[in-house]
């Protein structure tokens, strides 16, 4: 490797010197003399200045608007000192909307890599940053994992400037607050608080803005590198901070009182504090009519518990109650089971953890191959097992209702897989009564958690009353329209 595409190590506060060649020296030094840092001399009024810019992070026709014809344009100007060329660019002269002074390589650098370009001249200490961003990003489209029937197609994209936009055309309000900053020692991803500042708890909001200080990474990729620091001791099971991908939803929330997290270079925004009832309500229950919502809470209910107690309830009562179960079921299952060489509660891990092998499977491949992996999974699970005696045909239908209703929380998906193996070995080791004893110190965690002061179980436990009317049963708008009410007032929350 040659000298000059080892990195220096200038420091990042070094002051922009008077010397034209002297700064571009340095700065080629400190970015390792990279292809992509493109550097236009020129002389504007009787000044050598130079135009830099990282290629593929700025718009070329408004580079070629907003500077390059401006600085033509300046040459009528007649000759001006290095000092009033640039004080006309801050002060006579409007190029675009961010026009920043730069004092220092590390700034110069953070500001170009952003998608600037920077305008320098001989003989001047300070540096013009023009935002002229214009590098390509996937247009906005319908949100991936948050489908609904009415309502927005949108969702966010991995450009945080037009998710802060997204969400702006929806909340067209002065409190409306967005603070942005910068987290990651090396990738300097920005990351944008969101809060609507008459709605929010100061407490909250102090809590989250302590908790992004304290994040200590270099790269920073995705929102889910920073969401273990937004979540409390429980983070490491229950999700105490909700993921959103739709800015509607998401400027709901803003609305309820609760602080937003946006992160640049990825469509899935970050929410707290969040409860565990919202896993069970989507935006299409505001749009349908409230008997059909609450109807629709209830499928969603029900399906919850079949898919997390439905394997361990059944390997509990079929191992050591058969009392419990019908006798011409209990003579079926017997049947079944009869040439099966495992026990119950071997089969039922073993067909759960295929099933998971096969899920990945189809969610990792292409998406071509992965529709071939269902069709391949359901031949092999569902009749070759049954049909070389390995599994018994009711263990395959259990197995598949509980894999099917999986699905219809989808927030919770994580979680329940893990609780349903944890189910499946109490069940099949100490009966109805470990199944009872696992489930009962699972919820007594979650109601332990509190979230930001505010309890993870809320409106729950402890119960509000006034939340009542959009929590398993929606009412009507005109109902819900009568006094917004935001999650510190919830019973149990840390109101001061």
């Amino acid at each position: 490797m040659s000298d000059q595409n080892i990195h220096t190590n200038l420091p990042a506060d070094t002051q922009i010197d008077v010397s034209l060649e002297k700064n571009i020296k340095n700065l080629r030094l400190m970015t390792g003399n990279s292809t992509d840092v493109i550097i236009k001399q020129g002389r504007v009024c009787g000044n050598d200045i130079a135009v830099i810019l990282s290629e593929g992070m700025i718009s070329t026709p408004n580079l070629a608007a907003l500077i390059y014809e401006k600085l033509n344009d300046i040459q009528n100007k007649g000759t001006l000192t290095p000092s009033e060329l640039v004080d006309n660019f801050f002060g006579v002269y409007l190029i675009a909307a961010e026009q920043l002074e730069i004092k220092d390589l590390g700034d110069l650098c953070l500001k170009l890599e952003s998608g600037f370009a920077i305008l320098m001249t001989n003989g001047c200490t300070r540096c013009i940053a023009i935002g002229v961003q214009g590098f390509q990003s996937r247009s906005v489209d319908q949100p991936s994992t948050e489908n609904n029937v009415r309502g927005s197609r949108e969702g966010f994209v991995e450009v945080i400037r037009f998710n802060i936009g997204m969400i702006r055309r929806r909340i067209k309000s002065p409190t409306l607050v967005f603070e942005m900053s910068q987290l990651g020692d090396r990738s300097k991803t920005d990351v944008c608080i969101c809060y609507i500042s008459d709605k929010v708890s100061p407490k909250v909001l102090e809590k989250v803005k302590k908790q992004l200080k304290s994040v200590d990474l270099s790269m920073i990729l995705e929102s889910g590198y920073i969401q273990p620091y937004l979540e409390g001791k429980g983070g490491w099971f229950f999700s105490e901070c909700g993921v959103c991908e739709r800015p509607d939803s998401f400027a709901a929330k803003l609305y309820e009182g609760r602080v937003g997290i946006l992160v640049d270079g990825t469509p899935f925004a970050l929410v707290v504090p969040y409860l565990f009832i919202e896993s069970f309500q989507t935006l299409d229950d505001y749009t349908q009519k409230p008997f059909y919502t609450t109807f629709i809470r209830a499928v969603r209910l029900c399906a919850y518990f079949i898919t997390l107690f439905l394997p361990g309830a059944y390997v509990a009562i079929a191992s050591h109650s058969p009392e419990m179960l019908p006798s011409a079921l209990l003579l079926n299952l017997a049947a079944a089971e009869q040439t099966a060489p495992f026990s119950l509660m071997l089969e039922c891990l073993v067909i759960h953890f295929m099933y998971e092998i096969l899920r990945e499977a189809g969610i990792r491949l292409p998406r071509p191959i992965g529709h071939a992996i269902g069709v391949v999974g359901g031949l092999v699970i569902g009749d070759l097992t049954v049909s070389a005696g390995l599994v018994g045909a009711p263990m395959v239908l259990v197995v598949a209702l509980s894999g099917l209703c999986s699905f219809v929380v989808p927030a919770l998906y994580e979680r329940t897989v893990i609780l349903r193996f944890i189910y499946i070995i109490a069940g099949g080791i100490f009966g109805l009564y470990g199944l009872f004893l696992a489930a009962g110190a699972v919820i007594m965690k979650m109601c332990s958690l509190n979230t930001y002061g505010i309890p993870y179980m809320a409106p729950i436990s402890p119960f509000t009353p006034r939340a009542s009317r959009d929590m398993f049963v929606r009412a009507g708008w005109r109902r819900l329209a009568k006094g917004d009410m935001t999650v510190q007032e919830l019973n149990g929350s840390d109101k001061n």
